[in-house]
């Protein structure tokens, strides 16, 4: 079972015990729209990829995965969000792309499977440009699609020839470490900074006085 696959289950196991509630209200998404939309992404993969010309599609690595940004996207409270998010997810990309030339070359010369350390980037980035849940989630996984789609384009331009599979196993890896990370983040930080505002406003005293103790005065 695959690391995207792992967290997928992970997060479907918090969604059934309620832990996640927050989160999916901001995301304005219920316990079992959540829970369905999960089970397609995992079982999705399962299924054979669509294929189109000399693109392969995966029907949980891709297909869900933007079905659910666009939802987020038009569920956004404003269309500034909405440019925000779409404008974090192609700066994501680039920068998943940039730190994609700077691998090297040599498998042995690698720490960390390149996949894994552009889904962490990705979601760092994300979180930093999405700001909200909803812009974090889709920066993270657009950004890392937008990212694949980069390099087979540039693949293709230097004659390398080869097919282009949208939300492959690794592509599928990233992007969910990438929105899950991002949502994470979105919601730690978030809630810290709530509590700190909270912490630092000053009580309202009320102005209505008490008729008794007037009286027993």
């Amino acid at each position: 079972m695959s690391i995207g696959m792992i967290l997928l289950t992970a997060t479907a196991i918090l969604v059934f015990f309620g832990v996640a509630q927050r989160v999916l209200d901001k995301l304005h998404l219920t316990d079992r729209a959540a829970l369905v939309l999960i089970a397609l992404m995992f079982f999705g993969t399962l299924i054979p990829n669509i294929v189109i010309g000399n693109v392969s599609i995966s029907i949980g690595g891709a297909v869900i995965p933007v079905g659910i940004c666009i939802y987020l996207l038009i569920r956004a409270d404003t269309a500034r969000e909405r440019v925000r998010a779409v404008l974090g997810s192609f700066v994501t990309a680039g920068i998943i792309y940039a730190l994609s030339t700077l691998m090297p070359d040599e498998p042995e010369a690698i720490v960390i499977d390149p996949m894994y350390l552009y889904g962490i980037a990705g979601g760092l980035v994300a979180y930093l440009l999405g700001r909200s849940r909803r812009g974090a989630f889709v920066c993270g996984v657009l950004g890392v699609l937008w990212a694949d789609i980069a390099v087979s384009v540039v693949n293709r331009i230097k004659g390398i020839q080869q097919q282009l599979t949208l939300g492959g196993a690794g592509v599928f890896d990233a992007m969910v470490i990438s929105g899950l990370l991002g949502v994470v983040l979105a919601e730690l930080i978030g809630e810290l900074i709530e509590r700190f505002v909270r912490g630092n406003e000053q009580p309202v005293h009320s102005r209505i006085q008490n008729p008794v103790r007037r009286k027993e005065r």
